[in-house]
């Protein structure tokens, strides 16, 4: 009797340690979906922000107009990728390069520039693109968390069972971006 009992209370040692292991798992995944759902959030805030910066530009810069047209195109492209995360990356950092060169050349506007439509949307526009950065950097927190116990022992195992994977990072991996946007006066 007592190694039949020795016997269940190992087993059912084992399962709980089975169920802490799955649980956690499932718990870090769903963090990561929750992760990059603030992301599209806040890059969903930059695409309508969008608009309304390009329309109001209009007005003072008509002769831009080739830059505020690659704007909208970037915009829409950006907002209408479902695709893996580096081809996301890939049209975000085209956007955030396009949206870059555009405030640089608005600088050249000193009409536009004391403009409290401007003033407000590009103060919104950079609070949307720190938002952005705040929640990549939580979306990549999660993903290095989930990545750890997918390849961690004893989590390892659970995961191979279960079918839980490594994820993929939101990362930068055209080096232009990585340089500072240059400002000439």
């Amino acid at each position: 009797m007592v190694p039949l009992l020795v016997a269940l209370g190992v087993l059912l040692v084992f399962a709980l340690i089975v169920i802490g292991l799955y649980n956690g798992l499932v718990s870090i995944k769903n963090q990561c979906q929750e992760a990059w759902s603030n992301v599209d959030t806040e890059l969903k805030r930059r695409y309508d922000l969008i608009p309304n910066l390009v329309n109001t530009v209009k007005g003072y810069a008509e002769h831009e107009k080739d830059l505020l047209e690659q704007v909208t195109a970037m915009r829409e492209q950006a907002s209408s990728n479902e695709g893996s995360l580096a081809s996301q990356a890939q049209d975000e950092i085209r956007l955030q390069q396009a949206l870059g060169n555009l405030m640089v050349r608005l600088e050249a506007y000193p009409d536009l520039k004391a403009n409290q439509n401007f003033l407000e949307l590009q103060g919104e526009l950079t609070n949307t693109e720190n938002r952005i950065q705040a929640a990549l950097r939580f979306f990549n927190g999660n993903i290095r968390e989930n990545n750890n116990k997918v390849q961690q022992f004893p989590s390892n195992i659970i995961a191979g069972m279960f079918g839980f994977g490594t994820r993929e990072f939101f990362e930068l991996d055209v080096p232009e971006a990585r340089q500072p946007v240059k400002v000439e006066f």
